[in-house]
């Protein structure tokens, strides 16, 4: 069965820090780009960071560019988004996604977990 499953969320104070893991089952994350994306309640869902595939490239979109890092670990066939100085705007549903590159658009993405839930609070 193929399935990708979140972890990490929870709550967190603003200035702090979260690390989300994706886990896949049934099939091998290396051979895709692996991207995370966030929505929170009344917006779009963003696209905050991917993974390449071919040469390990990472991206960041601007709003947690120089606060969040984008990992693989090939042993436990996962990809780990480190997050730190955590704000109330970065309070969302996180979601990982499997796709052939990260250029693709978001519509392509063949796999995605359910979401794990970040909520930056004091």
């Amino acid at each position: 069965q193929v399935q990708l499953v979140e972890s990490g969320g929870g709550l967190v104070q603003p200035g702090g820090s979260l690390r989300l893991s994706c886990a896949a089952s049934g099939f091998t994350l290396d051979y895709y780009a692996i991207a995370w994306f966030r929505q929170a309640p009344g917006k779009e869902r963003e696209g905050i960071s991917c993974i390449s595939s071919n040469d390990g490239s990472t991206y960041y979109a601007d709003s947690v560019k120089g606060r969040s890092n984008i990992s693989r670990d090939t042993a436990k066939n996962t990809v780990s988004l480190q997050m730190n100085s955590l704000k109330p705007e970065d309070t969302a549903v996180y979601s990982c996604a499997a796709g052939d590159d990260c250029e693709v658009a978001i519509t392509e993405y063949a796999y995605w977990g359910q979401g794990t839930q970040v909520t930056v609070s004091s």
